[in-house]
C-alpha cells in the first residue's frame, strides 16, 4: 500500500494492494488523520488505484470508520473498482460507509 494525503481536504489516495501487511502503516496513517484537528469534516479514501484488498484491509477500513465516528467525522470510500468493489459488495460495505463512484 502506498498513500498520499492531499492538503486540508483530508483526502487519502491509496495505491496498490491493501492487505494484512499494511496494518502497521495504516494504523499510523489513521492516527495521523484523526489526531489532528483537520478543518474538513469528512475524510475521503480514494481507492481507484487499489488493485486488491483482503479481509484485513476491509477490517482496517472499519477501524478507520470507528476512529472517524469518535471524532464526529464522516468517512467516505471513493472510486472502488474491480476486485475491491466486489469485496465491498460481498461484505455489504454500502451499509457501513458512504460509497462514491
Amino acid at each position: 500500500m502506498e498513500y498520499t494525503i492531499a492538503g486540508d481536504l483530508a483526502t487519502v489516495t491509496l495505491r496498490g494492494e491493501f492487505t494484512f501487511t499494511d496494518h502497521q502503516a495504516f494504523r499510523k496513517l489513521a492516527e495521523r488523520l484523526f489526531a489532528s484537528g483537520a478543518s474538513s469534516h469528512a475524510v475521503v479514501f480514494e481507492l481507484e488505484h487499489v488493485t486488491f484488498i483482503d479481509s484485513a484491509g476491509l477490517g482496517m477500513l472499519l477501524i478507520a470508520r470507528d476512529e472517524a465516528l469518535k471524532k464526529n467525522r464522516r468517512l467516505v470510500l471513493k472510486g472502488a473498482t474491480g476486485q475491491v468493489k466486489k469485496m465491498f459488495d460481498v461484505s455489504r460495505f454500502e451499509t457501513l460507509f458512504a460509497l462514491e463512484t
